[in-house]
């Protein structure tokens, strides 16, 4: 079981593109240089408007980052867990505690306290399912790699214009009904979690279903939000900007 480790900083939902959303390099930079401070840093996906391990364009346009995340992962432990826009990533980051989409919801420890930690695209049908599946598997990726250079890379290009011009930053209609039904997977009835946490929606929002706590972390592309963990006879998730 992982343990979460006080001071923890988790940051979810950077989206990462050159020349339009570059504050997650310059936090890491602050990381690198000792401005920010953690025993841990908690990466919950989608740090990238695309990063896929098996497609060149996409490491090729974000490898600055990945240096940096790579330099970082040499004195500090960092978890990532892969989002719908960032997978197939343990080629890249081969010193970094990698969480794929099978791997989650990881369950941790912290101060005696049992937590769901996962990106959030968990339990979205069979639909979802099926296509996560496809869109991961080796040869899929394969392939459309090598249509995407033959191409002049327009497969990447296409859905990094299409993020670019994305309004990441918006309500959710029936937000608290949809998370209250979504609970329901994750057994919260047998108290099997204390805590749930999740990005993925963009919305800072806290729940209670019975004993649990339903967390949904800010995107930090959406005003440079993180979480810093903290125990004070409960767990708290203190939000800073930078």
């Amino acid at each position: 079981m992982t343990i979460l480790k006080d001071d923890a900083l988790i940051i979810a939902d950077a989206h990462y593109q050159v020349d339009v959303r570059e504050d997650f390099y310059t936090f890491l930079l602050a990381l690198k240089e000792k401005k920010i401070h953690t025993s841990q840093l908690i990466m919950i996906g989608d740090m990238f408007d695309l990063l896929v391990g098996d497609i060149d364009y996409t490491i090729s346009q974000n490898q600055h980052v990945i240096n940096l995340i790579n330099q970082l992962s040499q004195t500090n432990e960092i978890l990532y867990f892969e989002g719908n826009h960032d997978f197939d990533l343990q080629c890249l980051f081969p010193k970094v505690q990698v969480i794929p989409l099978s791997r989650q919801p990881l369950h941790c420890l912290y101060h005696d306290r049992s937590i769901a930690l996962s990106h959030g695209d968990l339990y979205q049908g069979k639909g979802y399912q099926l296509y996560t599946l496809c869109i991961r598997n080796p040869f899929v990726l394969r392939l459309l790699n090598f249509i995407d250079k033959k191409g002049d890379n327009f497969i990447s290009k296409n859905i990094l214009l299409k993020q670019k011009n994305k309004k990441l930053c918006k309500k959710i209609e029936n937000f608290s009904q949809m998370i209250k039904q979504k609970s329901k997977k994750y057994d919260i009835a047998t108290n099997r979690f204390d805590v749930i946490c999740e990005g993925h929606y963009h919305i800072d929002e806290d729940f209670v279903f019975g004993n649990c706590l339903y967390k949904i972390f800010a995107s930090y592309a959406c005003g440079n939000i993180y979480f810093r963990l903290h125990f004070k006879d409960r767990i708290v998730f203190t939000p800073q900007k930078g």
